[in-house]
């Protein structure tokens, strides 16, 4: 290589800076899950020492200083984390007020049913609503949205016949610690499970569009439940990342780290999940 040649080639980015956006990324990606988390831990908290009525205006303050505090980092109106708020005060008020339970354990049910409902109806309308929402921390092809849209409105639905069974079978406690150790980290592993499917629709993506490697065994790819993306080319289907909700894993053996994409499907599986 001559000296002209080395002068003119890229530098390589420095190792510590490297390694300093990666810790800046998880530690973003921490403090969205506290954030999520954290009214839920408050809610168990005070619940087990106060009982549910005090839990539940916990849980409303609590809410309400996650969103503030999410609002100030992300500089954007997390829309679905805006709902649940609403309804977390809607319900949680009704039930101080009235001094009935009912309330704050049907607010799961009606939330999940609600979202399963925009989606599903906006796709079979032939809109995407999850891009509405996403679009800015995620792309992929018209096809991998309507999967990742089905398949998080089809788990909407079963996280409301969940707390529907949980609430009306067992006691408030149950009900309480359920919330926090049973359906959190089940929508946490529900987003991360949609991380093949988001690396697969990542545009460009070997498969996404008219390529020739025909990488998956037939039309639709190897994804079960996501809609075919071609014949014979390589299948291309799902977080929050999972999650998230949501968000999925394929990818991520290019050189230099993740592979892109792979940040936006953390995000989706932590950020954005499931109303509380």
């Amino acid at each position: 290589m001559t000296e002209q040649t080395a002068r003119d080639a890229p530098a390589a980015p420095a190792p510590q800076a490297t390694e300093a956006s990666e810790a800046q990324d998880t530690g973003g990606q921490l403090i969205r899950l506290a954030l999520e988390i954290g009214p839920l831990v408050a809610f168990f908290i005070a619940n087990g020492r106060y009982g549910i009525f005090v839990g539940t205006a916990v849980f409303m303050v609590a809410t309400a200083i996650a969103i503030t505090i999410s609002l100030h980092r992300e500089k954007r109106l997390p829309l679905m984390p805006i709902i649940s708020c609403g309804f977390v005060m809607l319900f949680g008020g009704l039930t101080l007020v009235l001094a009935d339970d009912l309330f704050i354990k049907l607010k799961p049910t009606v939330v999940n049913l609600l979202f399963a409902a925009i989606l599903l109806i906006g796709l079979a309308v032939g809109r995407h609503p999850l891009k509405i929402l996403m679009g800015s921390v995620l792309e992929l092809t018209a096809e991998g949205w309507r999967a990742l849209t089905l398949r998080w409105g089809l788990f909407f639905i079963v996280l409301a016949a969940i707390n529907e069974i949980v609430w009306r079978n067992f006691s408030t406690d149950f009900w309480v610690t359920f919330k926090l150790v049973g359906l959190m980290p089940l929508t946490i592993a529900f987003g991360l499970a949609q991380i093949p499917l988001i690396m697969r629709h990542q545009p460009g993506a070997a498969g996404s569009g008219s390529g020739t490697a025909g990488s998956d065994p037939g039309p639709g790819g190897g994804d079960p439940g996501a809609p075919g993306s071609g014949s014979g080319t390589a299948g291309n289907g799902s977080g929050p990342a999972g999650s998230d909700p949501g968000a999925p894993e394929g990818a991520s053996d290019a050189p230099g780290g993740d592979a892109p994409g792979v940040d936006e499907a953390r995000e989706t599986s932590s950020g954005s999940g499931p109303a509380r």
